[in-house]
């Protein structure tokens, strides 16, 4: 690694990590501040299919030795990490602001998911528990066991850079697995750091291993097709679910159990008898948080007809208020730009969605510029890619009612009562997470009861997790896997079943076991008249 000083901090000159050592082969790109592109955050190579089979070889022979590694132990790498992680938590976060754009409020949660998630799994470290099952046979005894799957590839999205990988790479090596991580291109430093923070929490060389690059046609694809090579035995993916799909077919075809967080379109329902004010905050941030560049944002607000245009004035008149722009020199904003080029040319397009639709736009611009400014910017609008926080008025059936639109827009849907509004909030192909706004506590349990999705809060946002909790979704959101709290053990162990034979014979259950037969039964309705 080298520094070269920016005007914001340094640059870093970062090589992939494999078995601890920094290799630098591969094309060199750079990553640059979102908010401010005359910013350099890294220089870093594009991983060819070699050098990640030479990561994959790597990761198999530190499996040897790690897996054997008490767990006890392994957890306790972990909190050592929680404790470098606390004591970095403020350089981590500017990095952060800078590398992708987020605010800090919002970066310190980032890294502090990440705190949180090694705190929780360094105790698990001694409760990876099996069970003694009692066998039908005499002198036998039976038990089960967790064990480790081997070498797991892992992508991971740039809009959470720390806590996301956290919750794939904590539990995978607490379990006694190995990594391939190839990281989004749109955060390279900030992973490169956080593997090396591993490394000096005592994480041996080559548990985890780091190759940056691209996705399609790039090093994203070719860590997909090592599962066709046999050196990858698990997966595990946070992003698009059409790329989810693809990487849930060839796992399905090598016999491997994918973890896939992906897309959503998240509803949150307002009812009329919910606190307006209460809902309009937890529906504002759920929108506009992180510019809507979350998989739980909130994608249709859903309102009962009641409270509907009270409701509406009171939303537009919230995101009216909200304030955009660079993060970094203005830590007051709402939130920054976008994250990349490809999301902001995606964002842009749903504009000609809703014209084509009939939709109704009810405030919004597209990008913010010099010549198309928005009231409440902080900064050079011309140094990055800004969009204006943007409401629709929308109705099922409609393309951005139904898809994700990964960006600062929200859709205002008018629906005549709960029934409605539960046929609404089901009516796309996502079930990742979903919020109510109610008092009635008979309506929020038929509402938790009814939403097809993994997630649901009861007045309380789309966004946010905490890392005792199961993350994941359902249909176009995932494929029932979950992440955080000891679900996600699940996903980086299988259970091994032992039988123990103290006879000294062969004894065959089913065959040899020792029934009890019944007694011939007793004339009861004789014996009582």
């Amino acid at each position: 690694m080298q520094l070269h000083r920016s005007r914001y901090g340094s640059a870093l000159e970062i090589g992939h990590l494999i078995g601890g050592e920094e290799v630098f082969e591969g094309e060199v790109q750079e990553r640059r501040n979102p908010a401010d592109r005359e910013d350099l955050v890294a220089r870093f190579p594009v991983g060819s299919k070699e050098v990640l089979r030479k990561a994959a070889r790597v990761a198999q022979e530190a499996f040897r030795a790690w897996s054997r590694t008490p767990a006890p132990v392994r957890g306790a790498v972990l909190m050592n990490l929680a404790q470098i992680l606390t004591r970095e938590k403020e350089a981590l976060v500017r990095l952060m602001v800078r590398e992708v754009g987020k605010t800090f409020k919002e970066a310190g949660g980032d890294v502090q998911e990440a705190i949180d998630t090694a705190v929780f799994f360094a105790s698990e470290g001694r409760r990876l528990y099996g069970q003694t099952v009692p066998s039908e046979m005499r002198d036998k005894e039976l038990f089960t066991f967790r064990r480790p799957l081997g070498v797991v590839g892992m992508i991971t999205a740039g809009n959470f850079p720390i806590a996301v990988p956290s919750w794939k790479l904590i539990p995978a090596v607490l379990t006694g697995n190995t990594v391939v991580w190839k990281p989004s291109e749109d955060s390279p430093a900030l992973s490169y750091v956080f593997v090396r923070l591993f490394e000096e929490a005592g994480l041996p060389p080559g548990v985890i291993n780091v190759v940056f690059g691209g996705g399609k046609d790039s090093t994203g694809q070719w860590l997909v097709e090592l599962m066709d090579e046999g050196l990858l035995n698990k997966f595990a993916f946070t992003g698009s679910t059409a790329v989810g799909r693809w990487i849930g077919e060839v796992a399905g075809r090598n016999l491997l159990r994918p973890t896939l967080e992906l897309g959503g379109k998240n509803p949150l329902v307002v009812l009329r008898d919910a606190d307006l004010e209460l809902a309009v905050e937890g529906a504002w941030w759920s929108a506009f948080a992180t510019g809507g560049q979350r998989c739980t944002s909130a994608g249709n607000i859903i309102v009962e007809a009641p409270i509907y245009d009270e409701f509406k004035r009171r939303f537009l008149e919230k995101t009216e208020s909200t304030v955009v722009g660079n993060p970094f020199t203005h830590p007051q904003v709402t939130y920054g730009p976008f994250i990349n080029q490809r999301l902001f040319e995606r964002w842009l397009e749903h504009y000609t969605w809703g014209q084509q639709d009939g939709a109704q736009l009810l405030f919004g611009k597209a990008r913010i510029t010099a010549k198309n400014p928005y009231p409440h910017f902080q900064g050079d609008p011309e140094a990055g890619l800004f969009g204006w926080p943007t409401v629709w008025e929308a109705r099922p059936g409609m393309r951005q009612f139904e898809q994700e639109i990964f960006g600062p827009t929200v859709n205002l849907v008018r629906v005549e009562d709960l029934d409605e509004a539960i046929e609404a909030a089901n009516a796309h192909s996502y079930g990742l997470s979903s919020a109510v706004y109610t008092n009635r506590r008979d309506w929020a349990y038929r509402f938790k009861n009814e939403i097809r999705a993994g997630m649901t809060s009861v007045n309380n946002s789309t966004v946010g997790a905490e890392a005792h909790l199961p993350f994941g979704g359902i249909r176009g959101s995932g494929n029932g896997a979950r992440e955080s709290g000891i679900w996600v053990i699940e996903e980086y162990t299988y259970w091994q079943a032992v039988n123990e034979e103290y006879s000294g014979r062969l004894q065959l259950a089913q065959m040899d076991t020792g029934y009890t037969q019944p007694r011939p039964p007793t004339d009861w309705a004789g014996l009582l008249g």
